[in-house]
């Protein structure tokens, strides 16, 4: 669910409205896939959706894919530019990172991150 909430967010940044087909695109999955993930977040609260309408993250649902893409861009960014992966590489694995990192990890990744950026660290 969590795949789908930042996919929303992140469609819904780039361009006005945000279909079941553009979720279908974004994540290469079938759209009765996107349809019964819609159904649960909705039942969540998370999302508002008409059928064939647009879906619209409610104003938890955004909280909750901000803080899911937060984790993200940290973890990609540690991957990509400290650890040297290739940048396709980095963006699955940050994906499959995201969703079982705890939050004390991800604050001390945060930390490490800034510390680093402080000390001025160059890449070899």
């Amino acid at each position: 669910m969590e795949d789908y909430l930042e996919a929303i967010l992140d469609i819904a940044n780039k361009q006005k409205r945000v279909r079941v087909t553009d979720v279908s695109l974004y994540l290469n999955v079938r759209k009765p896939s996107v349809n019964s993930a819609v159904k649960k977040l909705k039942a969540m609260k998370l999302l508002k959706h008409e059928k064939y309408g647009d879906i619209q993250l409610t104003e938890r649902g955004e909280k909750l894919a901000e803080k899911i893409l937060q984790k993200h861009n940290v973890l990609f960014n540690f991957l990509s530019e400290y650890l040297d992966v290739p940048k396709d590489i980095a963006a699955v694995e940050a994906c499959k990172i995201e969703h079982n990192i705890s939050a004390e990890t991800l604050k001390k990744l945060s930390d490490f991150i800034d510390c680093i950026k402080n000390m001025n660290f160059q890449k070899s």
